[in-house]
Formats: C-alpha cells, structure tokens, sequence
C-alpha cells in the first residue's frame, strides 16, 4: 500500500484527492494527508476530506512514499528537493516549473536522488486520447500531414480576482503555460516534437494581467507535417479544446474527450465520452477518472522500478515550445526548437 502525500491544498486538489480514494478503495493506496502554508486552508482542506494535515513539509514528506506537489509552479524545484533528498518519489502539476531552465533542474535533481519523477499531465490519460495514439502508432493515419490544436476557452473576473492569478510573478506565464499547455503537451504526445514555430500573443483589455491571454502560432513538426495553434481565455463561455489531425492515410478530431477517427477504408469510429474539459468558468468541470489513470501509472512504474508514461522529462518539451512561442511573438521571428 503505497502512502501518497499532497503538497499545496489550492484549487487543482480535488481529483487529486477522488483518485487516492478510489485507489484507497481498490487497496492500491492509503491516503497520508495533506500540508499547505496556510493553516485556514489546512483546516478547511481536513474538514472538507476528513483527512490528516501536517503543520510542515518535512512531516508530510515522511509520512509519504510518493509526494503529489500541486503548488504554485515557482515552488515546484524547492519542494521536490526536499521530498528527493528524502528519497521519496514525486509527482508534479503542471508546468514542472516557472521556466523550462527550471525544469530541467527539476528533472536532474530527481535523476541524481535515484527517486520516480512524474508530471501531471492526464489529458494524455483520456480514453479518447489513448485510442488516438495506438491509431498513429499503428501507421492507421498513415504519414502525418497536418497537426493542430485550438483551446478556445473562458475565465471569468472570479477566476483572476485570486491574488497573483494570470501574473508573471506566480504563475510564470498565461493562457499557453497555464491552461492550454495540457492540449498543447497531448497535442506532442500525439504529433512528436516542433522543429519551428512563428507566434504571437498578446493580453486583452479584459483583465489586468501581465501575461497573455491570446496567443497563435504556425507550427512545423520534425516530422515534417505543419499545423497551427490557437490557445485563448477570452471565448466566453467557454468551448471543447480541439486537437485535429491529418494523415495520408486518415483525419481523427478528437474535441475533449470525444474522437472522432476516419481511417481509409474502414467506417468511421466514433469514442464520445463528453466534451466537458475544464474550459468554460468552472476551471474543475471534468471528471477524475485520468487523474486516477495517471497515478496508476505512475504507481505501477515505482513497483516495477521503471518510467513511467508520464515522467517528469518528458514535461519539458511543451514549455520549450511556448518559451518557442512567445520567444517568436516578441521577436517577429521563426524560432527553432
């Protein structure tokens, strides 16, 4: 029974804390308990999940075989050196860190502890999205032509009143590393790595952030197929994000968590299972069910001593690309990656 421990009891919580039970349930996990700075916040978080609080990180730390950090994203390296010099594994919220400099810190400071890293990406964990990679892995769409994804999403004046929200300063970037980086890193996972990209961003007059809120950008893959990304926070209420993908040898649109995969020859194949994702108002509007695929994966990657599909390095690759991204939207220039 691995002990799983969770560091920062903000907004991003709750999944987290539906897939441990489910995996208390199943008597795959048993559930350490939770720290934040914040003693309100720790008390609301214990009398919300009857769970255990720990007033410091060390006794967290201790308490856990695998520390889940869903902090801020500047406090990510800190709190994963702390859990690797205890030896304890670790899972991240995404972005890894501010900076993919930072990130790559992270990674290596893991690598060097012995300790499993993992990064929480779990639009990778959708069913629909797992059914459209063994497709492309099998050579069902064939050679890969086209590749794009489209986050147009909404957040509301409740969203950004939190202090900080939407600034450089604690989140590190806008609508790319903080909402669309999750169609964006499924969009790589899918396609493989960007070669180039040509951006631009920009913030709207609807809200008092330092940081973009609307950003596009022409794509070129090293696989030689090209696509464009259209990511914002401004499309009230709200709409699926979309990844589109075109091949020699079919198309599959996959619009949250319904696809749709068209292979020549073959009737069209349809996996819907809602479109609800996160994008309008409510940011936690999506079912836990790939939080709990997600750790599953990572649980079984421990015990097998292996990687798991979701380790921590393979969460750099997507905040280089939007560095990419708005590196490009400042310059006027074709950035390679």
């Amino acid at each position: 029974m691995m002990r799983i421990g969770i560091v920062g009891l903000g907004m991003a919580v709750a999944p987290h804390v539906l897939a441990i039970r489910d995996l208390e349930a199943a008597g795959r996990a048993t559930f350490a308990g939770g720290f934040a700075r914040s003693g309100e916040r720790r008390a609301a978080f214990a009398a919300k999940w009857d769970a255990p609080v720990f007033g410091g990180l060390e006794g967290l730390v201790e308490a856990s075989d695998l520390v889940l950090v869903l902090t801020p994203p500047g406090t990510h390296l800190a709190v994963v050196q702390a859990a690797a010099a205890a030896g304890r594994h670790v899972l991240v919220e995404k972005p890894l860190e501010l900076t993919a400099a930072r990130a790559g810190e992270l990674v290596r400071t893991a690598q060097a502890a012995g300790v499993t890293l993992g990064v929480v990406f779990q639009h990778r964990f959708r069913p629909g999205a797992l059914r459209l990679k063994q497709a492309i892995a099998a050579g069902d769409l064939g050679t890969l032509l086209s590749c794009s994804a489209s986050i147009r999403w909404w957040r509301d004046a409740t969203y950004f009143a939190q202090p900080g929200r939407g600034m450089k300063a604690r989140d590190g970037g806008g609508v790319l590393l903080t909402q669309a980086i999750h169609t964006l890193d499924l969009l790589l996972d899918l396609a493989g790595p960007v070669a180039e990209v040509a951006g631009f961003a920009c913030t709207s007059p609807m809200r008092a952030i330092d940081t973009e809120d609307i950003a596009a950008a022409a794509l070129r893959f090293s696989s030689g197929a090209i696509g464009t990304l259209d990511a914002t926070t401004v499309a009230a209420p709200g709409f699926p994000e979309r990844i589109e993908i075109a091949g020699t040898g079919g198309t599959a649109v996959l619009a949250a968590e319904r696809l749709e995969l068209h292979v020549k020859g073959r009737d069209a194949e349809v996996l819907d299972l809602g479109l609800a994702g996160g994008g309008g108002a409510d940011p936690m509007a999506f079912d836990h069910g790939p939080h709990r695929a997600l750790l599953m994966e990572m649980m079984d990657a421990i015990e097998a001593g292996r990687a798991p599909a979701n380790a921590g390095e393979t969460g750099v690759p997507v905040q280089r690309l939007i560095e990419a991204t708005l590196e490009s939207a400042a310059s006027g220039a074709f950035v390679r990656l």
